[in-house]
């Protein structure tokens, strides 16, 4: 019972911090963010932070990783709206790209989580998602909607084309301007590769 409690403790307290951190992050930028106000407002100490996090990063990580699942759940809501496996593919490809128009995604996932953690095509996240991608594109090959490619490697350009264009869209100075511009060009790249006869 008292290791219960304890877990549920620690939960409580990495649960303040991430939504602390995110709120901070998501107003001020991760460079501005200052450890000691999060902290303060989350009603913990930099050594809470430490304890559970390491450091700054390490609970950018875990910002990251929050905000990561939700857009996960926002795609694949998408992806079951849709009429077909194939368009299901494309509607929750568009949907990550239109997701770089929101402010918080903008600066934590696409602006700050890249200039901290590093190449976001490689972050552990990612690797899952391009697992899940090249089942999904080895599904509409085998059914006969996409041409007999390589699936990783379709997988891959079209992974890295929507990171891509996600991330041109946060750094835009017209970012609404330019979606309309990343998700047309997406869509003919992945209509490439369909069967001329589909």
């Amino acid at each position: 019972m008292a290791g219960r409690r304890r877990a549920e403790m620690v939960e409580e307290t990495r649960g303040k911090l991430v939504h602390a951190a995110r709120r901070a992050f998501a107003a001020k930028g991760y460079a501005d963010a200052s450890m000691d106000e999060l902290t303060a407002e989350a009603g913990l100490t930099r050594g809470a932070l430490y304890h559970n996090f390491g450091d700054k990063k390490g609970l950018l990580q875990a910002v990251i990783d929050q905000i990561d699942a939700e857009m996960l759940d926002r795609m694949r809501a998408a992806k079951a709206d849709a009429e077909s496996p194939w368009l299901g593919f494309l509607a929750e490809s568009i949907a990550y790209i239109e997701m770089a128009l929101e402010p918080e995604i903008q600066r934590i996932m696409l602006l700050d989580g890249p200039a901290v953690l590093g190449d976001p095509s490689r972050w552990p996240n990612q690797n899952a998602c391009l697992a899940t991608t090249t089942q999904t594109i080895q599904a509409l090959i085998d059914a006969g909607t996409l041409k007999p490619l390589d699936a990783e490697a379709a997988a891959r350009l079209l992974n890295g084309a929507a990171l891509n264009a996600a991330l041109w869209i946060a750094a835009a100075g017209d970012p609404p301007a330019v979606l309309g511009k990343a998700v047309a060009a997406f869509r003919h790249l992945a209509e490439g590769m369909l069967r001329s006869e589909v």
